[in-house]
């Protein structure tokens, strides 16, 4: 799939991703109507991002949550790593059906299956309610403002009053200094054609979706815990 940096170039010029253009298909498309890759995709996103999570919970305090969800959680493995490190909360991870198996038998293997409810669905259709706080580690930055609004605005509809909105992703900075966040801003627009923001970006998009940002908390890694609170 490195191949998809031959899109480059039309990215550029179009604003769309590259990857469509080399692979004829979307890359979650892609990934989907090959099954052979859905294991490996997950392993390079545990491998890319699986050092995160640690700092995650070293700087972001999520005590008080009774049910976290995991929107496009994928494999399992960041709910499962913040359910062992808070014992009392309960979990519900929500992903696609060709994913959600091997979540279901991956959190079986974690000895958790019975404290995290696995849904399957698209979040661009529903978001299932049931959940406190509702967290999305590098999803939103796959998508469009206006694709985002709509993730976002179906998370509106599901989260309580009094819930938390949780967006771990890269935060740019506003300075011209060189930082990994604007290195993946490339990787985003070539692949699945969205983009990471910096906190003035990341404002009216939580607006727009019925939200306010409440909060920025940084981690030792490139990520940071973007908490927003419906309005």
């Amino acid at each position: 799939m490195a191949t998809a940096w031959d899109g480059l170039h039309d990215s550029i010029q179009t604003g769309q991703p590259g990857f469509n253009k080399v692979f004829g298909a979307p890359v979650f498309d892609y990934i989907a109507a090959h099954a052979e890759l859905g294991p490996i995709f997950d392993a390079g996103m545990t491998s890319m991002n699986g050092h995160e999570t640690g700092a995650m919970l070293d700087a972001y305090d999520f005590s008080g949550i009774e049910v976290l969800a995991d929107i496009g959680g994928g494999n399992g493995s960041l709910i499962s790593a913040v359910l062992l490190h808070y014992p009392k909360m309960k979990g519900l991870l929500f992903d696609l059906g060709h994913v959600v198996g091997r979540t279901k038998e991956n959190l079986k293997t974690s000895g958790l299956a019975n404290r995290c409810n696995v849904v399957e669905g698209s979040f661009f259709e529903t978001i299932p309610a049931g959940a406190d706080a509702y967290l999305f580690r590098h999803i939103i930055h796959d998508w469009t403002d206006e694709q985002c609004i709509q993730i976002l605005g179906h998370c509106r509809k599901a989260i309580p009053a009094h819930g938390k909105l949780l967006i771990v992703d890269g935060v740019v900075p506003a300075d011209n200094a060189p930082s990994p966040s604007k290195d993946l801003d490339m990787v985003m627009l070539t692949f699945p054609g969205g983009q990471e923001r910096t906190e003035a970006q990341f404002r009216p998009l939580l607006k727009a979706a019925g939200f306010e940002l409440m909060s920025i908390t940084p981690t030792t890694t490139m990520v940071s815990v973007v908490e927003g609170k419906p309005v």
